[in-house]
């Protein structure tokens, strides 16, 4: 395909050509994160006022669990759905995106509505599921959002995918922010958070819908192929990329969803501001859209699986650490910031790398089929960490989570011995 295809450039000119198709990219990727961003709010929408759900509702551990674990498995049900139907590579970018932010952002917005209306004992129910509504959207955003980056970088497409995981971070501490600021004089107002978080995303989809658009490294002529998740499990430079992936979603949204509670609970234990604790919590998953774009960077200079070990290790060790700090909330706090730029750093690079390694016809599909598998296992950590509260305290029940990080260190490294790992980052494997 002619990268200058539908820039405008002239023909004959090819340093005018690069210089509108660059400018098209990063243009088309700024749009992109921003869109990614207001998005992406939804997914912790809920998690984050689960204490002030917990005093209107009474949600006991497992309610409080699924109030996340209900949107990662709608994702995964959104997700296998694509990945089967081709969906990501047959439907173009912008409306699918578009189309699953609006619906995410109807389906969250209609909790605090129907809890108005509805008797005191059902909203529980009816919110989790909306919260599986929302999951199902979001793998019409998140998905597309990195297979529309591949049609746009090359060269440096770790960097590209790492920005767009960066807005995903961003995008989703912002509840706690929104928690933090709305909270300023007491308990935040959880309709608010969630109703903002949904005008967030509608904007999103407004974005979206009118200028998002496709690069010149699009490849068409995809067609529905059921069989495509099986070759794609079965090649085994893929499923290795997949397998470090796994090994840092274990660790990723049991971090995201349960830091910000033990923040409150060692604020809350050293008499410190609950008000305090949420911009911690804010702070320590922000920090992780810094680290998106450092190891993007690196990344593409110095290899994939270099990176995606380096950041494994270290959020490894912080798994290990975090909860021998809980009487120290200072340092607990500057732990967690550590924690957060390195627990999500690699995310993109097993993204990147899949894009590399896989069939360029099927990269939507590939994306969306690896996300399905790692968010699937999300749920057991999710479910896990708030079952292991009682028997072993705030003060060691992360130390499970490292089980994942080492997981995906011996995959990764397993995957650079591979020659077929010199597609990743140019040759930087």
């Amino acid at each position: 395909m002619d990268p200058t295809a539908g820039t405008g450039a002239a023909v004959g000119d090819p340093g005018s050509a690069a210089a509108t198709v660059a400018s098209s990219k990063w243009r088309q990727m700024a749009l992109l994160a921003l869109a990614e961003s207001l998005a992406m709010g939804l997914w912790f929408s809920a998690s984050a006022v689960v204490p002030q759900l917990t005093a209107d509702w009474g949600l006991d551990g497992a309610a409080q669990a699924w109030m996340t674990m209900s949107v990662q498995l709608g994702f995964v049900a959104g997700a296998l759905g694509s990945a089967l139907a081709t969906l990501a590579d047959r439907v173009p970018t912008r409306w699918l995106f578009a189309a699953s932010a609006l619906l995410g952002a109807a389906a969250n917005a209609a909790i605090p509505l129907l809890a108005s209306v509805l008797p005191h004992q059902d909203p529980v129910a009816a919110a989790i599921a909306l919260r599986f509504v929302t999951g199902v959207a979001m793998a019409g955003v998140y998905p597309p959002g990195m297979k529309l980056v591949a049609t746009w970088f090359r060269a440096d497409r770790g960097l590209g995918i790492g920005i767009l995981v960066g807005a995903l971070t961003l995008g989703s501490a912002a509840p706690h922010l929104l928690n933090a600021l709305f909270g300023a004089g007491g308990m935040p107002p959880w309709r608010g958070v969630l109703l903002a978080a949904s005008g967030l995303a509608a904007l999103a989809a407004l974005l979206a819908g009118l200028w998002l658009r496709e690069g010149p490294f699009l490849v068409r002529g995809a067609r529905f192929d059921w069989r495509f998740a099986g070759r794609a499990l079965a090649h085994r430079p893929t499923r290795l990329a997949n397998f470090g992936y796994l090994g840092h979603q274990w660790e990723l949204y049991a971090m995201w969803a349960w830091v910000p509670v033990l923040l409150l609970e060692a604020y809350r234990h050293a008499g410190w501001s609950a008000q305090g604790a949420r911009l911690a919590g804010f702070a320590t998953l922000a920090a992780g859209a810094a680290g998106c774009v450092v190891a993007g960077l690196w990344a593409d200079r110095v290899g994939r699986s270099a990176v995606a070990v380096a950041s494994l290790a270290v959020s490894g060790v912080c798994c290990l650490a975090v909860g021998l700090l809980f009487d120290h909330p200072a340092a607990l706090t500057a732990l967690c910031l550590l924690w957060g730029f390195a627990v999500v750093a690699d995310s993109a690079q097993f993204s990147a790398a899949v894009s590399e390694l896989t069939d360029p016809r099927y990269v939507g599909s590939a994306l969306t089929l690896q996300t399905s598998l790692g968010f699937l296992l999300t749920l057991v950590t999710l479910r896990l960490v708030p079952a292991l509260v009682e028997p072993l305290g705030w003060r060691h029940l992360f130390a499970v989570l490292a089980l994942g990080p080492a997981f995906g260190i011996v995959s990764m490294l397993r995957l650079r011995r591979l020659p077929e790992a010199a597609r990743m980052a140019s040759g930087h494997r």
